[in-house]
């Protein structure tokens, strides 16, 4: 990634929020963001800002500035041809709103910004996909293409999902604020599930590598700007060390020929020791502050992996343990996957039972393929190599990151079977 590159993606989630405070329009904010780094793109190469972000952010305000202008100038030549009380359309700035704004040189955004867009995005009224594509689009400045790959649907379905999520947000008026109280502590939640879907989707990424670092650099980023502006909050805290202790093994995850290389295999000493010390330190200080959250005891887990010197070494009876306590507070089909799994390395865990475990969670998880590619595991460890190659077949149909596809491949391929 170019330096240019990476002010722009720093930058865009601050940019965009500010605009969108000012102007309570979604789309007006986006596009006015959006143009500003095309002026960026045409000027910058002949030297960069003092400040990029507040050059980015001085220059939106003033486009969108210029078009309400024009928009308030047409409301009062043309009225008979506006609504001038319609919500869906147009900005929610009257003329008069337009008149008062001053736009000092470099302005600098308020910190909470960004926060508030994260939150506007993730409203309850929107459904998860909407949230997930909104928070992609505008937060991250995603591209559709990326979207549709990342939510496996088509580009014009993820346009059309964006499109009328900032309509719902508009008609609804729904307030650009970060919520307090109560409501804060309902909202956030929706807002961790999303950065940490973020995450998931650039960890096995949509294109032809194992990962996108680009979905989880921006994931990390809505992490630790959530830690920074909720410092009193575990669970935002709890998120990224669990984040970070799983980009810790980024980089072990695919040998030198850019093959899949699993946890049991992977050399630890490329490990990365500087997250993981941060990681371990922020689920640490969740832990501590209680009660145990989805993500606090999820980081939990991650950090018994990250200390163990092996994976023959790992304390398995923790990491189950630690699981019982996940499921209390968040009864996931796969949460139970993952236990059913730990459950299997325990001495003198009996595989059949297990089996019978994972399969107990087939209805829950039809589709998610990590679910025949564990029975096809505990298949080849009880000597059943047949069967093993059929679940590996069901793993292989529903598996569509070809890094993945071609692990299961050669897995299968080891079972001997035709």
């Amino acid at each position: 990634m170019t330096m240019l590159e990476e002010v722009f993606r720093s930058a865009w989630p601050v940019v965009v929020a500010s605009t969108a405070r000012l102007t309570r329009d979604l789309d007006l904010a986006e596009d006015c963001t959006q143009e500003a780094v095309e002026r960026a793109l045409r000027r910058w190469p002949a030297g960069f800002p003092d400040n990029p972000a507040g050059w980015l952010t001085t220059t939106a305000h003033r486009i969108a500035l210029d078009r309400l202008r024009r928009e308030a100038t047409l409301r009062r030549k043309l009225p008979l041809l506006v609504d001038p009380v319609s919500g869906a359309g147009g900005s929610a700035v009257e003329g008069s709103a337009v008149e008062g704004w001053a736009i000092g040189e470099d302005a600098d955004p308020e910190p909470t910004d960004p926060l508030r867009l994260v939150f506007t995005c993730c409203h309850p009224a929107l459904s998860s996909e909407s949230r997930v594509a909104l928070t992609l689009r505008l937060v991250c400045g995603v591209d559709v293409a990326t979207i549709a790959a990342v939510l496996l649907a088509g580009e014009a379905a993820v346009a059309r999902r964006i499109t009328r999520a900032k309509r719902k947000i508009a008609v609804a008026r729904v307030p650009f604020r970060v919520p307090a109280g109560d409501e804060l502590v309902e909202r956030l939640d929706a807002v961790l599930t999303v950065v940490h879907l973020v995450y998931t989707a650039g960890h096995v990424g949509p294109g032809t590598r194992l990962r996108d670092t680009d979905l989880t650099g921006r994931a990390l980023g809505l992490a630790r700007m959530l830690v920074a502006l909720l410092p009193g909050e575990p669970e935002p805290r709890a998120l990224l060390g669990l984040l970070l202790l799983t980009e810790a093994r980024g980089d072990a995850r695919t040998g030198a020929d850019g093959e899949l290389v699993l946890l049991p295999d992977q050399d630890r000493s490329g490990w990365d020791r500087r997250l993981i010390r941060e990681g371990l330190g922020l689920a640490a200080s969740a832990l501590r502050a209680g009660p145990d959250g989805r993500y606090a005891l999820q980081a939990g887990v991650a950090g018994l992996h990250a200390v163990a010197p092996s994976w023959a070494q790992t304390d398995w009876a923790r990491v189950v343990v630690t699981y019982d306590a996940l499921l209390r507070v968040w009864p996931s089909p796969v949460v139970a996957l993952n236990r059913a799994v730990a459950r299997s390395r325990l001495p003198g865990a009996d595989p059949v039972a297990v089996l019978a475990e994972i399969d107990a969670l087939a209805p829950e998880l039809a589709g998610y393929p990590y679910l025949p590619a564990a029975r096809a595991d505990l298949l080849v460890r009880l000597g059943r190599p047949a069967e093993a190659a059929a679940a590996y077949d069901g793993a292989l149909a529903v598996t569509r990151n070809p890094v993945e596809r071609r692990h299961l491949t050669r897995r299968r391929a080891e079972t001997g079977t035709p």
